[in-house]
C-alpha cells in the first residue's frame, strides 16, 4: 500500500509577496505560493540574513558556554556564543567577530562542522556552525541589549546537560553533537 509519495524536490509558484513587517534583524512576509499539487495558500515566513555559531574548545576538553537572557522564553538559557551575519559579512567573519563579541575570547583555528537551518516551516535562517580552537583572552564587547554569562563547562557535562534539559538551544544542541562527531571523527574525543 503506497502512504506517500516521494517526487524530487517540490516546486512552489510564487503568486504574491506582502512584506507585513521590517524589524530591525529580520522581515516578516505573507507569500501566496501555489503549491505543486494545485492548492494554493498563505505562508508567513521570516526572512533573516542567517547567522554564525561557535563551539568554543579549550585544550583542557572544556566548552565555553553562555547563560543569556532570551525575553522570547522569558528566561535565561544556555548557549553557544552566536550571532546574526551584518550585510555583506561572510559566516567565518561573523562567527570571528561574535566569539570575541560574547565571551572575551578569540580563536587561532577554525573548523566549519555545518550549518542547521533551525525552524523551517516559518523562517530561511540558516546558522553556519563552527569549532574554534587555541582560543586567546579577549576583551568582551557585548552588546547594549545583551545580558549573559560566559561559563567554562566541561564538554562531557555540557552534553549532559543536553540530555538533562538543561540546554534546549537548538543552534546548542546540534553545536555540541556536531563538534563531538568531529573530534571523534578526526582522534580528537577525550572521554
Amino acid at each position: 500500500m503506497l502512504l506517500y509519495k516521494k517526487t524530487k524536490d517540490m516546486i512552489a509558484k510564487i503568486n504574491k509577496i506582502v512584506t507585513l513587517s521590517q524589524g530591525r534583524v529580520f522581515d516578516f512576509q505573507r507569500e501566496n505560493v501555489t503549491l505543486e499539487n494545485g492548492v494554493t495558500v498563505d505562508l508567513d515566513i521570516v526572512r533573516h540574513p542567517g547567522a554564525s555559531a561557535i563551539v568554543p574548545l579549550c585544550p583542557d576538553d572544556t566548552v565555553i558556554l553562555i547563560r543569556q537572557y532570551r525575553h522570547a522564553i522569558g528566561n535565561f538559557i544556555w548557549e553557544i556564543p552566536a550571532g546574526t551575519l551584518d550585510p555583506d559579512e561572510t559566516p567565518i567573519e561573523c562567527a570571528k567577530r561574535e566569539l570575541i563579541e560574547e565571551s572575551g575570547f578569540s580563536a587561532n583555528t577554525w573548523q566549519k562542522l555545518g550549518e542547521i537551518i533551525p525552524v523551517p516551516g516559518y523562517s530561511d535562517e540558516r546558522i553556519h556552525i563552527f569549532l574554534a580552537t587555541d582560543l586567546l583572552p579577549s576583551s568582551q564587547d557585548l552588546d547594549e541589549d545583551e545580558m549573559l554569562d560566559v561559563h567554562k563547562v566541561k564538554r562531557v557535562e555540557a552534553v549532559k546537560m543536553i540530555h538533562k534539559g538543561l540546554i534546549q538551544d537548538a543552534k546548542t544542541i546540534s553545536g555540541l553533537f556536531l563538534a563531538a562527531h568531529w573530534l571523534e571523527k578526526n582522534g580528537r574525543l577525550k572521554e
